[in-house]
């Protein structure tokens, strides 16, 4: 279960780093919708459904096993901080397409977590080599306010797209908007273009 490799998110590599309206910080900031959810590892699942060609479901043990990477990444959150050099561990969403198997319809995907929250990002976005289903940050497990046991890290995209507490994905032809996107916030969420708000 040892590291197979570390990726560098491209966005650290910018000479400024900081996107347009956003403060840098050195905390960590618990933000999201209704309480923290309790979640059962007994009970908890990763499914893989819509376009493949085998839905794939797959319980803790399995999930924690897969292959990990390591990212290096900045976060930039849409209220407006943004918190540099993080380290996260998790399951790479390329391991994840490789047991998908999608099938050539799908563009999209739904990503799906506890109490019914959902986001969408494009394939291209999803499979990016920086986004991962992180276990942990910084060396530790993730707490339960950061999305534990299993969170989306997308790290181009405004962190809203950084699902917490992540328990699917389903691929889809049509492009659907998330809890969020649907709630006014934008469809994309670039922060160096400050996707904020509407489309």
């Amino acid at each position: 279960m040892g590291d197979q490799e570390t990726v560098v998110s491209s966005d650290t590599r910018r000479e400024q780093r900081i996107p347009p309206g956003q403060k840098q910080t050195g905390g960590f900031p618990v933000l999201h919708y209704g309480a923290v959810p309790r979640m059962d590892l007994d009970q908890w699942r990763f499914d893989l459904f819509g376009l493949v060609e085998q839905e794939v479901s797959l319980g803790w043990p399995e999930f924690s096993s897969l292959p990990r990477v390591k990212v290096f990444s900045d976060i930039h959150c849409v209220t407006g901080w943004s918190r540099l050099d993080n380290t996260w561990e998790g399951v790479s969403a390329g391991q994840v397409k490789e047991l998908a198997r999608l099938r050539p319809a799908a563009k999209f995907v739904l990503i799906h977590a506890a109490r019914g929250f959902t986001t969408n990002l494009t394939l291209e976005d999803f499979f990016q080599p920086d986004v991962l289903f992180a276990l942990k940050h910084n060396g530790k497990p993730l707490t339960p306010d950061h999305g534990w046991p299993v969170r989306l890290v997308v790290p181009r995209l405004y962190f809203w797209k950084s699902a917490k507490w992540v328990t699917g994905v389903e691929f889809l032809e049509h492009d659907r908007p998330g809890f969020w996107e649907t709630a006014g916030y934008h469809n994309h969420g670039d922060p160096w273009k400050e996707e904020r708000y509407g489309h």
